[in-house]
């Protein structure tokens, strides 16, 4: 006697749960309202998904937003990561704030910046999260001064250059740009903003 066994998915989860696609809707979440903006019925409505579904397929809220930082360094802030290998300096800043520029006003997506935005206001509740956005924003910055230290030698950048300062000047000019976005300026003149920043390259 053969005895059929159906399987059924996990309380709480709906048929057709895709992880993926529900991490890109909680990214936006967080992007869109920080993370204490976002309570959890915010995000298990985005995500399409119960509290209980959410707990099991991506850990607590603090989990989840590590989760969806990931997915937004590797998606809409890649443009990091590829300015980094442009061929020069000037190129690499140029590319840096472009991307930030394209990706802070773009159509159809929050405006600003998740590693800004998420840690605004942010109370004791959003202290882990907070601590996890100023890590992210310290290991772009040190990225960017290792490119430009290879600059400097590779005779790219003046000697006397500072990579350290020239990083923190475009992190800084990044997150103004991002913070300006949210207030509602547009693309074009925020691209204005990036080209005054770089009208003198390098700027010390």
């Amino acid at each position: 006697m053969e005895i059929e066994i159906t399987r059924r998915a996990p309380l709480g989860r709906p048929r057709g749960f895709d992880a993926d696609e529900a991490l890109e809707r909680a990214m936006m979440v967080f992007w869109e309202q920080g993370y204490e903006g976002a309570s959890l019925t915010d995000l298990t409505s985005a995500m399409g998904i119960t509290r209980k579904s959410m707990y099991a397929a991506f850990g607590n809220k603090e989990t989840l937003f590590r989760k969806a930082l990931e997915r937004y360094t590797e998606g809409p802030a890649a443009y990091a990561a590829r300015a980094l290998e442009k061929p020069n300096a000037r190129e690499v800043a140029t590319a840096f704030l472009a991307g930030s520029v394209n990706t802070t006003t773009g159509p159809g997506r929050p405006a600003g910046c998740l590693g800004v935005q998420g840690s605004l206001a942010a109370g004791d509740s959003g202290r882990v999260a907070q601590d996890a956005l100023i890590a992210w924003r310290e290991d772009g910055r040190t990225r960017l001064r290792h490119r430009f230290q290879q600059a400097v030698d590779e005779g790219d950048l003046p000697s006397d250059a500072d990579p350290d300062l020239l990083a923190r000047y475009l992190m800084t000019v990044a997150n103004g740009i991002a913070v300006q976005a949210v207030g509602g300026a547009s693309r074009s003149e925020l691209q204005q903003v990036a080209d005054v920043a770089l009208r003198n390259w390098p700027p010390f």
